[in-house]
């Protein structure tokens, strides 16, 4: 059975925030809030609970997971990062993008694209989210919160909780979140691609 947290959404709790980094720890899943849609994650390096995400979303092995990091300059240890690349990060973090970059060595293999080296990275513009990961001191592992066969992403916290309590270590409440992902960016080329239209705003980089 998992535990179920209520977090404000403004101002999280900080001895909330604690116990849910300390079952992050500890190899615990857990759902929590973006500015997108609630996403599902774990620690960084462990593969048991990487195995176990796999498993709730039906992944295959192939399927890339994103690295949800607090700042720019956390995001700038996983990826390899440029004068160009960085203002446009810059100009775009916090906020509801996934960026596709070159990884660095300090990603484990099992998340980058097989072919590619890279790794999808992103920094929330959520309190909760930012509260989790300055805490944790490390990027979550995480892909988006859908079911098998589901179109859109779960949204209400006491329907992931029947759907999923038995399955997760932690469900945190932080209330209504969208039904859009973000908006996936390609930064690995000369000019950024939009790989997937969300709900972050695509037009700056059509121009």
């Amino acid at each position: 059975m998992s535990q179920f947290f209520t977090i404000h959404p403004d101002n999280p709790q900080l001895r909330l925030i604690h116990q849910a980094v300390e079952i992050i720890r500890q190899g615990g899943v857990i759902i929590y809030p973006t500015d997108s849609a609630y996403a599902i994650g774990c620690h960084i390096g462990d593969k048991k609970a990487l195995d176990r995400i796999r498993q709730i979303r039906h992944l295959d092995k192939h399927h890339n997971f994103t690295l949800v990091c607090r700042d720019l300059s956390e995001l700038a240890l996983y990826a390899k990062v440029d004068n160009q690349v960085y203002r446009t990060l810059k100009a775009h973090t916090p906020g509801s993008y996934t960026f596709i970059l070159e990884a660095t060595s300090e990603v484990p293999r099992r998340l980058m694209h097989p072919k590619r080296k890279t790794i999808g990275l992103r920094v929330p513009a959520n309190p909760i989210a930012l509260a989790l990961l300055e805490e944790l001191g490390e990027p979550l592992m995480s892909v988006t919160l859908i079911m098998p066969d589901d179109e859109y992403p779960l949204t209400d916290p006491y329907d992931i909780r029947d759907m999923l309590e038995r399955r997760v270590d932690l469900i945190i409440d932080g209330g209504f979140c969208g039904l859009e992902m973000t908006t996936v960016v390609d930064l690995t080329g000369d000019t950024p691609e939009i790989i997937r239209q969300g709900v972050g705003q695509f037009e700056d980089f059509l121009t």
